[in-house]
């Protein structure tokens, strides 16, 4: 009986002791193919390396009147800029692998081995004080490490997203910058790349100038950059994008900073894609089309009505920000994106962005229903709209509560 209880509870231990020469022989085929898949998974993904320096070579790196030292890693390039201790630029590629890997966040900051000056290190942002239980005490200056080329982009492989965290690559960014619209624009870029099923080449620089702020107590006078850019191109499909971001808290949609590589070129005073054919570079450098970059929840979003085509003293919706809770009337004006009917039956409309990237929402409640001849959630969808109330804030985003349908104008009636 002992033994029958134990052979129960072990099962395995049993079945090891009676292994049948048969499954012995396929397990171990298994573990063999196993370590030959290994094998060539490392295989595979140094040739990728390799692919995207030869790639890089082929489109060529930014180039400036000045002679640089181009340092290469793994997976991207880039010029360092001793005087403000960061990048002038960094340019990489962000595969379609992206969508299947699964490398995860390494966190190793560390110096860049190449940069033969050295580059900024830890106590440029931070001290960090042992206390007697292990743990530690953080003295921040009040910026991020953020990353020029992110590291998500290197997912599919450890070794190029373990590189993502030298110094080298990283430029003095405020929290409510880095970790939400130039995290947003980072998502869009590699959204693109699994939307499209393309490779996109990617330069992300700060504009570096003589009269930039330092970080108080860095150590090495890092500068602090007023502005970041960021350009994609996209060989495969002939088109191209840059972004030209201040480096604040942003409250605007992403696409009021799109401009052309061009127009990018001319600030840095760089030739960003130097090997690139003259031809070919012209036609996709003078593009500014920011809607073929939109994510897909994102495509029927519009860009806020022009001031000049706004009535007399009303405002668009990148202009509420400054209003919310004043007290005072305002008339904002808008498309209506989209709509919803609560089961309570309050209506919520949102104007020019829609859930979850709203810049201006409008709230009907279901005790006001009643002073609308008209159903707001199916007649005003898709029209340009015209609110006038108080603007208040509801979720962090600007609301105004209508209880009137003369609230109420189409654009079109002005």
């Amino acid at each position: 009986m002992k033994l029958l209880l134990l052979l129960l509870a072990f099962p395995s231990f049993c079945y090891a002791q009676n292994e049948l020469p048969e499954i012995k022989s396929i397990n171990q085929r298994i573990d063999s193919l196993d370590k030959i898949k290994a094998k060539l998974m490392v295989e595979l993904e140094d040739l990728k390396l390799n692919w995207i320096q030869d790639e890089i070579e082929r489109v060529g790196v930014p180039i400036a009147g000045d002679q640089e030292e181009i340092i290469s890693h793994l997976a991207y390039s880039l010029s360092y800029n001793e005087e403000h201790e960061q990048a002038n630029w960094v340019m990489h590629i962000i595969l379609p692998d992206i969508i299947t890997g699964n490398a995860s966040r390494s966190n190793d900051f560390r110096e860049d081995p190449r940069i033969s000056t050295s580059t900024s290190f830890e106590k440029d942002f931070f001290l960090k004080e042992l206390k007697a239980d292990g743990s530690y005490k953080y003295d921040g200056f009040g910026y991020d490490r953020g990353h020029l080329a992110p590291s998500a982009d290197f997912r599919w492989s450890q070794k190029a997203l373990s590189e993502s965290y030298f110094y080298s690559n990283m430029s003095p960014q405020i929290g409510d910058f880095n970790r939400f619209k130039w995290a947003e624009l980072e998502s869009w870029m590699r959204e693109y790349v699994t939307d499209h099923n393309t490779s996109l080449f990617i330069v992300t620089a700060p504009i570096l100038n003589d009269d930039l702020q330092k970080i108080e107590r860095s150590i090495n006078n890092v500068s602090i950059p007023n502005y970041f850019v960021k350009v994609a191109l996209d060989l495969k499909n002939e088109t191209g994008i840059g972004f030209i971001l201040p480096h604040e808290k942003i409250v605007q949609p992403l696409e009021s900073f799109a401009v052309s590589i061009d127009s990018i070129e001319q600030i840095l005073g760089y030739d960003l894609f130097s090997r690139l054919d003259d031809q070919l570079e012209n036609t996709i450098e003078s593009q500014d089309n920011y809607t073929l970059w939109l994510p897909e929840a994102q495509k029927n979003d519009v860009v806020a009505i022009a001031l000049n085509e706004l009535p007399k003293n009303a405002v668009n919706t990148n202009r509420v920000n400054g209003l919310i809770n004043d007290s005072k009337k305002h008339t904002v004006c808008g498309k209506v994106v989209s709509t919803k009917k609560h089961k309570k039956g309050h209506i919520f409309i949102d104007l020019d962005k829609k859930f979850p990237n709203q810049v201006f929402s409008v709230s009907i409640f279901q005790s006001n229903i009643k002073n609308f001849d008209y159903e707001p959630e199916i007649y005003l969808l898709k029209q340009a709209v015209c609110f006038t109330g108080k603007i208040g804030e509801y979720n962090d985003t600007p609301n105004m509560i209508i209880e009137q349908d003369s609230q109420v104008k189409l654009l079109e009636e002005y």
